[in-house]
């Protein structure tokens, strides 16, 4: 076990020569580059509970610069990591050698077809091309919470998906094309006609792999039965091996890999969106239920009944929104105990549609067992009051954990006929390991549900305690034929249970596409795909007690895109780290 702590042991890199010879190598001098101690310590803090500090960081501003890196790294055998918001949450952003920030140049958003489409550089934020957007009435499918620090680097490398995008309108199934870089440092824009060639050209060993992976999966019953049940929910777990059965060239195929590799297979220049129209007529509502199972039982009904997004708060949830002093009235007014709340929404194209889904879903509605009678609004500033509850959940829980401990928020999925009896075990495995005030909410419409717990890494008793809860935690969603990562990414924490989710079988299929596509390995090791006795928890974060408005940062990273020093000096997490 390692713990980091934010003294000199932690700045330590036993990769400082190996990135001296690389900056001096004229295929990255040019590029701009630093290996200030202040830098390293300050871009090695994302919003995981994970902490590697890099031996070095570089700004590269172009595909081509991401490209002589990678020639230059990979013939010095240098591990190389991506940093974009840092908002990650599962350790795939950290690393101990080469640190790419690919956040300050790569921000150009180009609006295309009157905006059916944009094309968008790794560096934007969600909600930056949103607001692009929005004159021409579209935005993009992904809408993660944290859609106002989250870049669309993360996003195509996690492929996040959110409140209401699903796996419909994720990154997977609304990507037009892409430009991205390979190890070798090829570039290829899949948008070219003549793509598949190009890559068969200057990659044949790649472009014939791909094919005999592809007919490997086809050809077994097995690996087929396992992928199509895997990708019906949300997944992130491992590479997306659904690429292999989706798509039959391999530019196609390759193009999908890359999506939701964290890193590890490439580098996405930029990415071309199908966009979404924005639907302006809206009704939210929240219905309050007397215990967890009961919200959750209730989801497959609320769904057949086309409501658009379905949000669980469990009872703790609750209480936490109340205790802000800002929670809307509907929230504010529950006499918690056992109860669970589902925030859910009707989108429509116009009023016409929106009061014939209402009136189609309520004679549902009355057959609900709800503590209270259901109320739905379309005013913007009750909507937003109650959204406000459940997009500030995460900061609101992890800002008032105690002093010294470090929040985890974990993403989990199941199919939704099982997500009730699944919330209550959850809760049970809270209650036998000694984890109060734990939380639970998510994307109940999708199965899909986060929970959040805090712990003390510099406490080995609480550190079994931690893996004792995950082993148990695992066994529950695999015996419910879910997945570990729905929408977080492997990372770090999950890489060494990928075989266990997916069979060997299947599990050596990824590890032949990393190696045909990373065959030097050094593209964000430790991260995704690693062996089953891999231990997941080395190199954990130690939080520090400094001072209580100090102590509340738990390093998301929301306060760097509107921080007016960003590209001057530190953002505020980086001054407090």
């Amino acid at each position: 076990m390692t713990v980091v702590s934010n003294t000199s042991e932690a700045l330590k890199s036993p990769y400082e020569d190996t990135l001296k010879r690389l900056l001096s190598d004229a295929r990255a001098e040019a590029v701009e580059s630093s290996v200030s101690e202040l830098e390293r310590l300050a871009i090695a803090h994302d919003a995981s509970h994970y902490l590697l500090v890099p031996a070095g960081l570089v700004r590269p501003d172009s595909a081509e610069d991401v490209a002589n890196i990678f020639r230059a790294a990979g013939d010095l055998g240098l591990p190389l990591t991506f940093r974009s918001g840092g908002t990650s949450l599962s350790g795939q952003s950290s690393g101990d050698g080469l640190m790419v920030d690919t956040r300050r140049h790569f921000k150009k958003i180009e609006v295309l077809e009157d905006g059916k489409k944009v094309r968008v550089q790794p560096g934007a934020t969600i909600m930056m091309v949103n607001n692009y957007l929005a004159p021409y009435g579209y935005k993009l499918g992904p809408d993660p919470a944290s859609w106002s620090a989250c870049t669309i680097g993360g996003v195509v490398a996690n492929n996040s998906s959110g409140m209401s995008s699903g796996t419909k309108y994720n990154t997977y199934n609304t990507l037009d094309s892409m430009v991205f870089v390979l190890p070798s440092g090829t570039i290829i824009d899949t948008a070219e006609p003549d793509a598949d060639q190009k890559l068969r050209s200057l990659e044949p060993e790649l472009h014939e792999g791909l094919l005999r992976l592809r007919k490997r999966v086809l050809e077994n019953p097995e690996s087929m039965a396992k992928i199509r049940q895997q990708y019906s929910m949300k997944n992130t777990m491992g590479y997306g091996l659904n690429s292999l059965v989706d798509f039959e060239t391999p530019v196609d195929i390759l193009q999908h890999l890359l999506i939701g590799s964290e890193g590890t297979l490439g580098f996405v220049a930029s990415a071309t969106y199908r966009t979404l129209p924005i639907l302006k007529n809206i009704s939210t509502g929240l219905l309050v239920f007397d215990n967890l199972i009961d919200a959750a039982r209730s989801v497959p009904e609320l769904v057949a009944n086309k409501l658009a997004t379905v949000e669980l708060m469990d009872a703790t949830s609750i209480r936490v929104a109340q205790r802000t002093g800002q929670a809307a009235e509907a929230l504010a007014a529950i006499d918690v105990k056992d109860h669970a709340a589902l925030l859910v929404e009707f989108q429509g194209n116009s009023e016409q549609e929106l009061s014939d889904l209402a009136a189609a879903a309520a004679p549902m509605f009355k057959s609900l067992p709800v503590a209270s009678p259901v109320s739905m609004t379309s005013k913007l500033s009750e909507r937003n009051a109650l959204w406000a509850a459940r997009r500030g959940l995460y900061t609101t829980v992890a800002g008032n954990r105690r002093s010294g401990t470090n929040a985890l928020l974990e993403d989990v999925v199941v199919p939704v006929e099982v997500l009730g009896n699944t919330c209550s075990d959850l809760t049970k495995l809270f209650d036998s390991h000694g984890y109060k005030d734990s939380v639970i909410f998510g994307h109940a419409k999708d199965g899909n549900i986060h929970f959040m717990l805090n712990e003390q890494f510099r406490d080995p008793k609480q550190l079994d305690r931690y893996r004792d809860f995950t082993e148990e935690m695992v066994q529950l969603i695999l015996g419910n034929e879910g997945s570990l990562k729905a929408e977080h990414g492997t990372g770090r924490i999950m890489a060494p249970f990928v075989s266990r989710q997916f069979g060997e079988e299947l599990f050596d299929v990824m590890r032949q596409i990393k190696r045909l596509i990373d065959p030097k390995g050094f593209m964000n090791p430790g991260v995704l795909l690693v062996e089953p006795d891999t231990d997941y928890v080395t190199n954990l974060k130690v939080a520090e007690t400094v001072e209580e408005e100090v102590d509340r940062c738990v390093e998301c990273g929301y306060c760097e895109p509107v921080c007016p020093s960003r590209n001057l000096t530190l953002t505020p997490r980086q001054r407090i780290v």
